[in-house]
């Protein structure tokens, strides 16, 4: 089957980027002229997605707002001629329909916010994006993994190669056989000792999954941390499905921290052509100090 839906789990309190998340929802950084949230988005539609659920969380609801008509900036917007940024603001829209919000009233981990969003997704496989993960790729890491999919169903995680001193730092996944860049795996392991590490193959926050995983999300216990892990289930679901992982082409920014924040910033205003010239003499100056 097509992959046809994604979630986003949007509940997190953005602990990693206080105070900037007392008063705004992580997911909502801005990058240059978008938020965070926004180039997630992108990425999953340009994969092919029809409908995301989004699992909020209390203080979450700018996110809904976000994606929805803005009436009064888009009259204003269009009195002044303003047709440059009206377009933009436009884009940044979802078709009526196309989106689901659920709350994910406890923080009891990434695996229950998944599993929140059961009866929305319903009996097919699905995508779940991290939304503070931004990954430029060319095309996106989802599209590249759901062609991958409709060649090889099954269960497709997305991982990039780090170094190999920094393998303790990550999840990583033990790997059987490979084709291209589509790898047979065997197992997962959360930050092991660089000495027993599998592979120096670092899960990213981009993942393609069977149904069966919200059956074992829902009597599955807590794990690290008190909390429902979706590694653990996917661990489980191993056992009689196919996994996969892609090392897609393309760079990873964890915007959940600050460092690496910093960076999808400086990367994307590199990227801009409104901002090139400009973020490049910052750099150049920066160098020079």
């Amino acid at each position: 089957m097509r992959i046809r839906k994604a979630v986003l789990p949007v509940a997190g309190l953005g602990t990693r980027v206080l105070p900037a998340t007392k008063a705004i929802p992580k997911e909502l950084l801005p990058v240059v002229d978008r938020p965070v949230i926004q180039y997630v988005v992108d990425e999953a539609r340009e994969a092919g997605i029809e409908h995301i659920v989004f699992v909020t969380g209390r203080g979450k609801s700018a996110i809904e707002d976000y994606f929805d008509h803005s009436y009064e900036l888009e009259s204003q917007l269009k009195a002044k001629n303003r047709l440059d940024i009206l377009a933009a603001v436009e884009a940044s829209r979802l078709p009526a329909g196309a989106s689901s919000f659920v709350r994910q009233q406890a923080p009891l981990g990434l695996g229950h916010a998944v599993w929140c969003a059961r009866d929305v997704i319903g009996n097919e496989p699905f995508a779940v994006l991290l939304p503070d993960v931004i990954v430029k790729g060319k095309p996106s890491s989802l599209k590249q993994m759901a062609d991958a999919f409709e060649k090889v169903g099954g269960n497709i995680i997305a991982v990039d190669p780090v170094p190999e001193d920094r393998v303790s730092s990550y999840g990583v996944i033990a790997p059987k056989s490979r084709d291209g860049r589509l790898i047979s795996m065997s197992g997962m392991v959360e930050k092991p000792p660089r000495e027993t590490a599998p592979s120096n193959l670092a899960i990213t926050g981009r993942y393609i999954l069977q149904p069966e995983i919200f059956g074992l999300l829902e009597k599955q216990g807590a794990g690290a941390g008190g909390e429902i892990q979706l590694t653990d289930a996917m661990a489980k679901l191993m056992e009689t499905q196919a996994f996969y992982a892609y090392e897609f082409e393309g760079s990873v920014h964890d915007c959940g921290n600050k460092t690496g924040y910093f960076e999808a910033v400086l990367a994307h205003a590199l990227d801009n052509p409104d901002t090139a010239a400009f973020a490049l003499e910052l750099v150049k100056a920066a160098a020079a100090r």
